[in-house]
């Protein structure tokens, strides 16, 4: 059985911690590798490679940073079936979906070739007589990114390409479920130039990451998960006097209105809902029809197209839905539906009732899709993020009541609004307190050039990922004011300077 270890100071290094704990196949249940646990030991000498690495790297002319991560892309663009492979082989995702996922993270990447003009700081002459200020942007040092199982490469590349290109050196920790597109990364960035110990990748569990929010020389964390683990790290990082970004849970809406382009609304709900097999904190969980007649029309074009997924492998790429990453959550999925039901739930179509008769995947962590009909707040599959192709729909009788329904769920990361109404639309993204917002959009996930990021109990900290917000994230002002003698004689000053 083979092991994914670690990579630090450019090279995969062999873990010497002595745990260890198996990978699956989630389309098998098969396993063939374990991955490396790192003590704190392993994770404190990849940070001492960072902290090493760090002054050179900070120093390095943005412009030649940006033509490392432009070669880096090349690498992505031409290596993107590798990559995604890899990703599927422990994720479970159909290999389309695992290609999407690919291309969202590399344009990340392209985003971060644009340091040196994101970089840019301000200067003004003569705030005072015979004085000028100008301000900078500046690496913050080493920082660290732990990342979830569900995008194992788009993840990680909404945090290190904006870190590296602001001149930070880098530790990744990954779900220790899909570790190995992590080492693909690694390796593809030192063969497109990129220095030893400027990026570095430490397999673990908790004690690697308690490791990382306790080593005084990590400046900052991001993190993307579940809401309780956001809130530890961003408790325990900013303990540590630690910059922190931690995205959690998300429970997003679709509200569907009546004058919506009904069958429009049902390929988005098919694709947001079910797509990944709902293992997205994007997906849309929660459909809201607006009055009954939309709500009975809305199931009824659902069903057919449920009962018609495609549900295998990635090695079948005619897959629509692959299976959930573990047995565990496959069985917590099961839960979750058995409750629904015993709570009240219709269940209208019946994802508990799949089974895998492809050859070789009678054993995978298969379920179908789920759909749910008069579904209410108080049911745990409407609190609680499921995390798989579970779709419920919860009823309401008019615009504000879907709005009000929104308003008061714990998390606020992304909604949708399928309307042809333009002040429907206008009021809902101005008025709704969701992060993300899409009209006629059901996964309103922003472009590299903006951010992202949700509301509430989505999100501790004060800054979204990518975009400007991930290199002001990633970066510390620093402000300069400059006096150059002059020959004029000048009398010491005991009151508030003004400069004027």
């Amino acid at each position: 059985m083979s092991e994914i270890a670690h990579y630090i100071n450019g090279t995969r290094v062999a873990s010497t911690s002595g745990r260890s704990q198996n990978v699956f196949n989630p389309a098998t249940g098969d396993t063939d590798k374990k991955v490396a646990l790192a003590s704190t030991a392993e994770v404190d000498a990849a940070v001492a490679a960072a902290k090493a690495a760090w002054p050179a790297w900070s120093k390095t002319p943005p412009l030649r940073r940006a033509r490392i991560l432009d070669r880096f892309k090349t690498i992505l663009w031409e290596r993107a079936d590798q990559l995604a492979e890899a990703i599927s082989a422990e994720h479970g995702k159909t290999h389309d979906d695992a290609l999407g996922e690919v291309t969202r993270g590399l344009e990340v990447v392209e985003f971060a070739t644009g340091a040196p003009h994101l970089l840019k700081g301000d200067f003004t002459e003569n705030v005072g007589t015979g004085v000028d200020s100008h301000s900078v942007r500046q690496a913050l040092g080493v920082v660290a990114g732990i990342t979830p199982f569900n995008f194992p490469c788009m993840v990680p590349m909404w945090m290190f390409p904006v870190a590296l290109a602001c001149g930070n050196t880098f530790i990744l920790k990954p779900s220790e479920r899909d570790p190995s597109p992590s080492l693909l990364i690694a390796e593809w960035l030192t063969e497109a130039g990129l220095p030893d110990g400027v990026f570095n990748v430490v397999q673990g569990d908790k004690e690697a990451v308690d490791a990382l929010l306790h080593n005084r020389d990590v400046k900052a964390i991001s993190f993307v998960g579940s809401t309780p683990i956001a809130q530890y790290i961003y408790t325990t990082g900013t303990a540590n006097g630690k910059r922190v970004q931690a995205l959690g849970g998300a429970k997003n809406h679709m509200v569907i209105m009546p004058d919506a382009d009904l069958d429009m609304a049902v390929n988005a709900l098919m694709g947001a809902a079910f797509g990944s097999a709902g293992e997205r904190c994007m997906a849309i969980s929660v459909a809201v029809p607006v009055t009954d007649a939309v709500a009975d029309a809305l199931v009824a074009k659902l069903v057919p197209q449920i009962d018609a997924l495609k549900i295998g492998p990635a090695a079948d790429r005619a897959s629509e839905m692959g299976p959930l990453v573990t047995r565990q959550h496959l069985d917590k999925v099961h839960g979750y539906i058995d409750a629904g039901e015993k709570e009240g739930a219709k269940v209208v179509v019946d994802g508990r009732t799949f089974r895998q008769d492809k050859q070789g995947y009678e054993n995978g962590y298969y379920i179908g899709g789920t759909l749910l009909d008069h579904v209410t707040p108080d049911m745990s599959v409407y609190r609680d993020e499921i995390f798989g192709p579970v779709l419920s729909v919860v009823r309401r009788n008019s615009y504000q009541d879907a709005v009000d329904l929104i308003h008061s769920h714990e998390y606020a990361n992304g909604t949708a609004v399928f309307t042809r109404d333009g002040d429907v639309a206008r009021a809902f993204s101005q008025d709704i307190e969701v992060g993300m917002v899409g009209i006629n959009v059901p996964i309103p996930v922003p472009m590299a050039f903006h951010s992202f990021g949700g509301w509430k109990a989505s999100i501790f900290g004060d800054h979204h990922m990518h975009g400007m917000e991930g290199i002001r994230f990633y970066t510390r002002l620093k402000t300069t004011t400059t006096r150059w003698p002059s020959g004029q004689r000048t009398d010491p000053e005991f009151t508030m300077p003004t400069l004027g």
